[in-house]
């Protein structure tokens, strides 16, 4: 007897499949078993001792023979069989409740991702999508059958996906299983590692990053540059639309804000920064004069690494670079500093002579690995890789003379002065729960445009059937003009009809409704004209995606 509190149930109504999470639950009113879905309304009432069995991934109904009675109460129970049996009303009701989820249900914005707290970098790297590689991953996301809307924010410390999602589990499963696909990490592994929040916590979520409240140097300005570069490479892109737009757009916003209404940015340091002080840390005090530095990379993190050590006093660095351009640009920048550039086919012979190494590529490939390590001459040498993936082999720190440490191992130096920024983080709190009611108003205010559609196309129907019969009526002697009186009669008693409740269903400034009172006529609006009964928009985009895979399989 399958009276569990939770299980998953599948019904084959003949050829359509239905899968759902139902909760059983016994009323003792009807003496029944009666499954009821904690979203929806719907019930499906089972006879008493009802059986379900599992076969073949199914879940069969089974009703048991009834017992024999005398032939006046067998004709009776035969007749009440029957009538149940031709109605087939628990089944219809079941059915209807699974089918109709997308009508009922509304897309949900999700994020899917790891960082710094929850994976350690090696998981981490694996996953790490470079960012000229973000368009090609969004196309991908969105080729999945229950995904409408995707982005990529893959940085240092963290790689993220947040999608609008047509169904929140299903695109769950899709993007994680796409996440194992393009890393091979298992599934099961990217579960232990993951963090996966919907809608408001999401949101929340994204805002909490543009403002430097997640990252590991509290308060750093970098990854706000980082979430404008997701909204700037994708544009254009089909997949990033409103939504996502939007929200990476209200979450640029949040970070400015942030940083201009609080001192949470005021002394902050950055994870190349943090670098530099990791580097001061761990070379003898002795030798911070005379170190000789070496910076692999001259892209933005290598462009922060210099700066910092010539902020540091360091007069003379050695950047290793693919081409002398960027290199060029920071020796316009630091004019008091001597950059000696060196192209990659020099980077071994650099590194031979440098004392402190700093790594800051977007390369996938390992820079500096231990066999090339070793053949460098004798000496106490200090790798500090901020790349992610790694540009220094992690077998590298096997060698004695080497000290080997990557963006993990920063909390050494932010853990300084990280209590004075968690209370500023406390001031940006109250900012970010403001912006969030703010972005959800604007997303909820967005699911009544289905609701307008149909109204609409309502109207119009009725509008062109009626004008249709009263044309026919009137016979052929009717002229243009009156053919256009009558059309244009009937538009525009259509449209003063429709005006009131279009008014009602949008979320316009100063209207003095709130979201709660749009929802609610909306709701209404529904029931009264029967809207909600057509084919979803959520069910179309599903279908239609699901079309289009089978065409790339065949």
């Amino acid at each position: 007897m399958a009276a569990a509190r939770g299980f998953s149930t599948s019904l084959s109504v003949g050829n359509c499949d239905i899968y759902t999470d139902r909760k059983l639950r016994t009323d003792s009113s009807i003496n029944a078993l009666r499954i009821r879905n904690s979203s929806y309304r719907s019930v499906a009432c089972f006879p008493p001792r009802t059986q379900f069995f599992r076969s073949n991934l199914r879940y069969k109904v089974l009703t048991p023979e009834p017992r024999r009675l005398n032939p006046r109460c067998e004709d009776n129970r035969n007749a009440e069989m029957k009538s149940n049996l031709s109605s087939i009303s628990a089944l219809e009701m079941l059915k209807t409740s699974a089918a109709d989820r997308y009508t009922k249900a509304t897309s949900s914005i999700v994020v899917i991702g790891l960082n710094y707290r929850t994976a350690p970098i090696e998981i981490r790297e694996k996953l790490s999508i470079p960012e000229a590689q973000w368009p090609q991953a969004i196309g991908e996301l969105c080729a999945l059958n229950h995904i409408e809307e995707a982005a990529v924010l893959s940085t240092c410390n963290r790689m993220e996906i947040y999608v609008v999602a047509l169904s929140q589990n299903r695109g769950i499963k899709e993007v994680t299983e796409w996440m194992s696909k393009i890393s091979s990490v298992p599934v099961s592994e990217l579960s232990q590692h993951r963090i996966v929040l919907s809608n408001k916590d999401a949101t929340q979520h994204l805002f909490e990053v543009s403002s430097g409240l997640d990252s590991l140097v509290l308060g750093e300005g970098q990854i706000l540059s980082q979430v404008k570069q997701v909204v700037k490479t994708g544009q254009g892109v089909p997949g990033f639309d409103r939504k996502m737009s939007g929200l990476f757009k209200h979450a640029i916003t949040v970070g400015k804000r942030v940083r201009t209404e609080t001192s949470i940015s005021s002394g902050s340091v950055s994870v190349s920064s943090a670098a530099v002080e990791l580097a001061m840390l761990k070379l003898p005090e002795c030798s911070h004069a005379t170190a000789r530095m070496l910076v692999v990379g001259a892209g933005k993190m290598g462009k922060l690494v210099i700066k910092h050590l010539a902020a540091k006093g360091y007069k003379k660095i050695v950047v290793v670079n693919r081409s002398e351009e960027k290199v060029v640009s920071i020796c316009k920048e630091l004019k008091d500093v001597e950059i000696d550039y060196k192209p990659l086919s020099e980077m071994l012979t650099c590194a031979a002579e440098a004392d402190v190494i700093f790594t800051c590529t977007a390369s996938k490939d390992i820079m500096f690995s231990k066999d090339q390590v070793q053949t460098l001459p004798a000496g106490q040498r200090l790798f500090i890789d901020i790349s992610v993936p790694r540009n220094v082999g992690p077998s590298v720190s096997d060698i004695n003379t080497v000290q080997v440490y990557n963006v993990d191992d920063l909390e050494e130096v932010v853990a300084a002065n990280k209590e004075d920024r968690l209370q500023k983080a406390k001031e940006a709190q109250s900012i970010i729960e403001e912006e969030v009611k703010q972005f959800e108003a604007w997303k909820d205010s967005r699911e009544t445009v289905p609701t307008i559609k149909k109204l609409r196309a309502y109207a119009e129907r009725i509008r062109a059937s009626e004008v249709e019969k009263c044309l026919s009526r009137m016979g052929d002697g009717i002229t243009k003009n009156q053919q256009k009186a009558i059309y244009d009669l009937s538009l525009g008693i259509v449209n003063k009809l429709l005006h009131g409740p279009m008014q009602h269903l949008r979320c316009d400034d100063g209207d003095g409704r709130g979201l709660s009172e749009i929802l609610e006529n909306m709701h209404a609006l529904n029931r009264i004209y029967g809207l909600d009964k057509d084919t979803s928009a959520l069910e179309e985009k599903v279908r239609a995606k699901m079309e289009q895979s089978q065409k790339r399989a065949s």
